[in-house]
């Protein structure tokens, strides 16, 4: 047994954590996302909001501070919904566990360009998440 793992990191994401590298990416997908068609390798965490999920990994993924891109959320589309009320939260929990001060603000793609993007991850974690547009992508970057 091991010490201070959240319990919400099961060995599946442990492991995909553990094999990424500078500049991969990982996508934390709502209840909506279409995770397994994306062609890779899909962690079940459907028990869990991505906002609990952040919270526990944050600690210790340090975000890529060589690109601007480093969190990537879905836009709304026109007429479909409002921004999410998570996405403070989210900027919160960056903005917190970012040593590096990588995180300078959300990056946005249209669904399509989101799906796309999600099909090159290492993974996406599919999630029990209910709020819409609360989709995630975040890239990997150094430890210093």
């Amino acid at each position: 047994m091991l010490r201070h793992i959240p319990r919400n990191i099961t060995p599946d994401l442990m492991d995909v954590l553990i094999r990424m590298g500078h500049g991969d990416e990982i996508v934390f997908g709502d209840a909506n996302f279409p995770a397994e068609s994306m062609g890779q390798r899909v962690v079940h965490a459907e028990g869990d909001t991505i906002e609990n999920l952040l919270a526990s990994i944050l600690p210790f993924f340090p975000l890529d501070d060589y690109v601007e891109e480093n969190a990537v959320l879905m836009s709304v589309v026109a007429g479909k919904g409002e921004e999410p009320a998570v996405w403070n939260k989210y900027r919160d929990l960056l903005e917190r566990y970012d040593e590096e001060k990588a995180f300078t603000g959300f990056s946005f793609l249209s669904r399509q360009e989101f799906y796309a993007r999600a099909r090159t991850a290492v993974a996406v974690v599919a999630t029990g998440e209910r709020e819409k547009y609360s989709n995630i992508i975040l890239k990997l970057g150094v430890v210093k």
